[in-house]
């Protein structure tokens, strides 16, 4: 692994590798627009990369992908990929990813260099750290916002929980479509 690159990844160094857990906890909207609680096992894979020149920004980052599998089943529930960012210059932390369900997002937030643990937010409407979405998720499921916060254990155990905010058509109160899990560094 290239030490001096990944030396250029602030909080971002501590993610690279290939991680999994099986303690997850999904709470998501049911077929009937009801609450439906899964558990579910997940792996992550971070790829160093860098830099890549913005003019005068200069972002060091992660190539990822995230896959999740409800306890006793084959095929995934859940699917992203996407790109960790870290720009030293202003503290900032981004994750740009897609969901196969027609979804892309950016999240980002302030974040120091040797930080164990950091959040990330977007919002609708946002012209930087915001969401965009299909025409059926606009009308139906509606991403009004996202957080995201980590917190790393040790070395080689982090847990994340993250609220995907939803206005569902059917329901006038927001949903909170919370993921959580803990995962170990399995390779690195």
């Amino acid at each position: 692994m290239d030490q001096q690159l990944i030396s250029q990844l602030g909080p971002l160094a501590q993610l690279v590798g290939t991680w999994e857990g099986t303690t997850g906890n999904d709470v998501a909207p049911s077929q009937t627009r009801g609450v439906e609680i899964s558990n579910f096992r997940e792996r992550m894979i971070f790829q160093p990369f860098g830099p890549v020149n913005n003019h005068e920004q200069i972002l060091f980052g992660l190539k990822y992908s995230t896959t999740a599998w409800r306890m006793g089943e084959v095929n995934p529930f859940h699917e992203d990929m996407g790109y960790w960012l870290w720009d030293k210059q202003d503290s900032q932390v981004m994750k740009c990813f897609v969901i196969p369900r027609g979804i892309s997002l950016i999240a980002g937030g302030t974040v120091q260099a040797d930080a164990k643990s950091f959040k990330i937010q977007a919002k609708d409407g946002s012209n930087t750290y915001g969401i965009c979405h299909n025409l059926f998720l606009e009308k139906e499921f509606k991403i009004v916002g996202f957080e995201l916060k980590i917190e790393f254990l040790d070395s080689k155990t982090l847990t994340y929980e993250q609220d995907t905010l939803l206005k569902m058509k059917s329901q006038k109160d927001i949903f909170h479509h919370k993921d959580k899990n803990t995962l170990k560094l399995v390779s690195d």
